[in-house]
């Protein structure tokens, strides 16, 4: 129940731009309405507890790498602070915001919205009540701004508009640059850039030209307003601000055409050069753009995937690759200016480049369509998903990578599933095949197919990972094959309806299908394939799932209902009415409210947690229900996405949307967004015609609890959520009594009084004092704490070496822990063996992480070693070879001067 939101996986990027931290090791991407941070040193992925209202659109960084802005698709802003992982400060632009840049002195930040450029006072160290305080409004542009960059001493920036002008801005008011208006280009200005403590300015705009402007004028040449007129201007604004509603700072006001005697003894540029990069047609539009100021490196990016790396001043091809067949929306380049990050929103995908060496630091890519199905690994080390892209991605838990992509597949998956042994992978998919995949070699090694084409809807493997079952979508069989011979034993016919179910029994040879003609078929897989039981219900059953101990049933069905069955005597034993917890939200075209629209919904997935006493549950809906077995009630409800992006979130109607025409939703505008239709004129054409505004529906598609029972994870509209109760600063005591306090805890631990010591740090629940009272137990003396533990003390000393594992660098110690307790206490374990088998299972998991890492450094080394013995011998070979020819010589000379 205290599972909380720990991580997202398999989606990388979305939209938005790409930042790298302050010392270049991490890059952060926006993923959604959340952010994810890439350690790229430690090869880690971290997604923080966090979350907008829609869609992020831009984030901006703080020089000292401390804080970060976060604004979304309507202009509404978190100030978060990416040490703390929270949220500090909420802010409204009140209109969507192309970008934002923090000074490089951190002292201010600009925004663009609409047409207008706004600088703040950036929040500092202080607390403050109002975090972001308006400081200058800047106009000049008559169309959308879309991209600002400072100079290096923060004195002025530059803002580039899709009226194809860009505009240079003093930050503070100098007598010699208000404002400069540069023209020069044909198309939107997509980026524009300093030079390294420099006035000159490189413009590039859509069309693919770069214009070189030098400024006359140095960065130290700047004068400064004379302070009377500024004290004098700041007063007036004073007395404006007493009537406006909303402060507006101070505004400057640029002219496109200024006339002589503004201009004189003002700074001046002029264009020294105009290149236009190798365009592949006239489709090929650049998109975005990168430059780092140390080593003049250029970075563009184009619609057609392609990417271009240029040295400026001079405009020197260095590399022209391309990564993808999809726009590229975002690249940002570190501090060293060694690695390049690309952000494809098409595909999902994210890619960390490193160009001197021309080598990959990070690859990776998302469903690009939704996820539909997960599943575990044995010891929950790892998680396969498979997606309507035809895609089985592998992810690691602990560093949330996708680290293998099968793509054998020609059709959506409908299902995955690992077998016992953890490294077979199965899949089943529309396309007629079920696949098996080996994680060793990672290779397709087996094709199930039947004898005339069938879609498979759901898949099962047995407990010995031998009997493969699929169920078929539209001839309303189950096919059984061998996993040994790859041979189809046999066809389970019966069912009068689609198969939508399929589950195993841990214990037993005994399968459970599902099917929509309102059954649960229970097969004997040992007694020549026969129904060993047929349960009838009242609705259409969608899936069913078996207890971990495999003595009961869960069947959740159309009507809303889960109910529980004790199968080996064919009785219900409980039923949960769970279609009012379901709590469907209002589509934007749906013409009846959210509560009668839930009332024909139901629970699409369904799984047990590792213990069995309860089950989670989920559907076309935001949220995931866990509910007791025993008692059949309704524990706690968590809500996967607060994302408005999504459809299907709102409970009410919103009446602002709503016109006298109907519902916005359904009305046309015309033009799309950035990659959508545009027809300015008759007879041109613009843009992917078949482009369509398409809003993804928020669902949950597959749930599963890990076999350590530490989290559960979800496939949804958002990415692979996992859940997780490691994450979070939770006091949660243990039988306490009023004499356990550390202080005691210490007391005793200093008269060597160890299992006292422990019981009371258990008790307390404190990790960092569990930790400090076991390490405190010298290892001679582990043999005689670990047979005096109390069994209750037992289970919990196991499950604390097990989550110690995963950090602590004491590994032999922690192994004769493991190691003694299992040895003096197997025989009881094993009478509580299901019960504990989730933290022998973390525990398995925590030492086999190791187990793999500790063996590659081992391998390697004795590679080494091996290596410098072969090197040494060679050498010592060769001198003694040159020796005896020396030898030889000397015998050769002594014979001549006897002769």
């Amino acid at each position: 129940l205290r599972s909380q939101f720990s991580g997202l996986l398999g989606t990388v990027y979305r939209r938005g731009n790409l930042s790298f931290t302050r010392d270049g090791s991490a890059l952060v991407s926006p993923v959604g309405n959340r952010i994810s941070v890439f350690d790229l040193k430690n090869n880690k992925c971290e997604t923080f507890p966090l979350a907008t209202r829609l869609n992020i659109v831009c984030v901006g960084l703080s020089p000292d790498g401390s804080l970060a802005i976060l604004i979304d698709e309507e202009g509404a802003a978190l100030l978060v602070s990416l040490i703390g992982k929270c949220v500090i400060h909420h802010f409204y632009f009140h209109k969507p915001v192309h970008s934002v840049s923090f000074s490089p002195d951190g002292k201010k930040f600009v925004i663009t919205k609409d047409n207008v450029a706004l600088m703040y006072h950036a929040p500092g160290r202080k607390r403050e009540f109002n975090a972001f305080v308006l400081d200058k409004t800047y106009y000049g542009p008559y169309d959308e701004t879309t991209c600002i960059d400072w100079t290096d001493d923060s004195k002025c920036f530059a803002v580039g508009s899709k009226d194809m002008s860009t505009w240079v801005f003093g930050a503070e008011r100098w007598a010699n640059l208000i404002y400069y208006s540069l023209g020069g280009h044909k198309d939107i200005i997509v980026a524009c850039f300093f030079e390294e403590n420099s006035l000159d300015l490189y413009t590039i705009s859509q069309d693919a030209a770069l214009c070189v402007w030098q400024c006359d004028t140095e960065l130290d040449g700047l004068k400064p307003m004379p302070p009377k007129d500024a004290a004098r201007e700041k007063n007036a604004e004073k007395n404006d601000e007493e009537f406006l509603e909303e402060p507006k700072g101070e505004e400057i006001r640029g002219k496109a055409n200024p006339n002589e005697q503004e201009t004189r003894d003002k700074v001046k540029y002029s264009r020294v050069a105009k290149y236009f990069f190798n365009k592949e047609g006239d489709f090929n539009n650049l998109t975005s753009a990168a430059y780092h100021k140390k080593t003049h490196l250029l970075v563009t990016g184009f619609a057609s995937g392609i990417f271009h790396l240029h040295e400026l001043p001079d405009f020197n091809l260095i590399h022209s690759l391309s990564i993808s067949d999809q726009r590229i929306a975002s690249i940002s380049i570190n501090c060293t200016g060694d690695w390049i990050a690309f952000g494809c929103s098409g595909l999902g995908q994210l890619l960390v480049w490193e160009w001197q060496s021309e080598s990959y630091v990070l690859k990776q890519q998302g469903h690009f369509n939704s996820m539909v199905s997960l599943a575990y690994s044995p010891d929950g080390q790892y998680i396969v998903t498979g997606g309507e892209d035809g895609k089985v991605k592998v992810w690691n838990t602990s560093s949330s990578f996708c680290f293998v992509t099968f793509t054998e597949h020609t059709s959506g998956i409908t299902a995955v599933t690992f077998t016992s042994n953890g490294y077979v992978i199965l899949s089943a998919s529309l396309d007629g095949t079920v696949r098996a995949f080996d994680l060793h070699r990672y290779r397709n090694f087996r094709t199930f197919t039947s004898p005339r084409p069938s879609q498979f809807s759901c898949l099962a493997v047995d407990s010995s990972g031998e009997i493969v079952s699929a169920g078929s979508q539209d001839s309303f069989e189950i096919f059984i094959w061998s996993m040994q011979s790859g041979r189809l034993l046999d066809v389970l016919s019966g069912h009068e309806g689609p198969i939508s179910s399929l589950s195993f029994n841990p214990m037993k040879c005994v399968l459970a299908s599902a099917s929509w003609d309102k059954t649960v078929k229970l097969w004997d897989m040992l007694d020549s394939w026969r129904t060993k039981e047929t349960l009838i219900l009242n609705s259409d059953v969608l899936v069913v799932a078996f207890r971990p101990d495999g003595k009961e049933l869960a069947v959740a069905a159309l009507n809303g209902q889960i109910t529980f069955w004790d199968h080996e005597n064919a009785v219900q034993t409980g039923s949960i009415e769970g279609r009012h917890d379901l709590q469907m939200g209002r589509k934007e075209l749906d013409k009846i409210t959210a509560k009668q629209a839930a009332k024909g919904k139901s629970f699409t997935t369904l799984c047990y947690s590792a213990d069995g006493q309860s089950v989670l549950a989920g559907g076309l809906s935001k949220f995931v229900c866990i509910y007791n077995v025993k008692e059949q009630i309704l524990m706690k409800k968590f809500e996967i996405s607060c994302n408005f992006s999504l459809d299907a979130m709102e409970e009410y109607l919103d009446r602002r949307k709503m016109t006298e025409f109907g519902s916005m939703a359904l009305i046309d505008e015309g033009a799309g967004g950035e990659d959508g239709v545009a027809i300015p004129l008759p007879g041109v054409k613009r843009g992917d015609m078949s482009y369509r505004h398409f809003k993804p529906e928020i669902r949950v598609t597959c749930l599963r609890f890990s076999p350590t029972g530490r989290s559960w994870a979800a496939t949804t509209t958002e990415g692979l959520l996992i859940y997780s109760l490691d994450s979070g600063l939770i006091f949660d005591p243990f039988e306490l009594d009023i004499d356990v306090t550390p202080s005691n805890i210490h007391k005793t631990l200093h008269q060597k009084e160890y299992t006292m010591a422990i019981i009371m740090a258990f008790k307390l629940n404190e990790k960092k004092l569990i930790q400090e009272v076991i390490e405190a137990v010298p290892s001679n003396e582990i043999d005689v704490v670990c047979s005096s533990l109390p069994d209750l003390y037992v289970e919990k000393v196991l499950e604390f070496l097990a989550s110690a594992f995963e950090i602590s660098c004491h590994l032999e110690f922690y192994l004769i822990w493991a190691h003694k307790l299992l040895m003096l206490h197997g025989q009881k374990l094993k009478t509580r063996s299901v019960k504990l088998l989730p933290v022998i299972q973390f525990l398995q998991k925590s030492i086999q992480r190791h187990f793999e890492d500790v063996s590659k450094l081992c391998e390697w080394n004795i590679y080494n070693i091996k290596y410098a013995l072969a090197v040494s011998q060679q050498r010592g070979m060769k001198r003694l070879a040159e020796e005896t020819l020396v030898d030889e010589d000397d015998l050769d000379s002594d014979s001549d001067y006897l002769m």
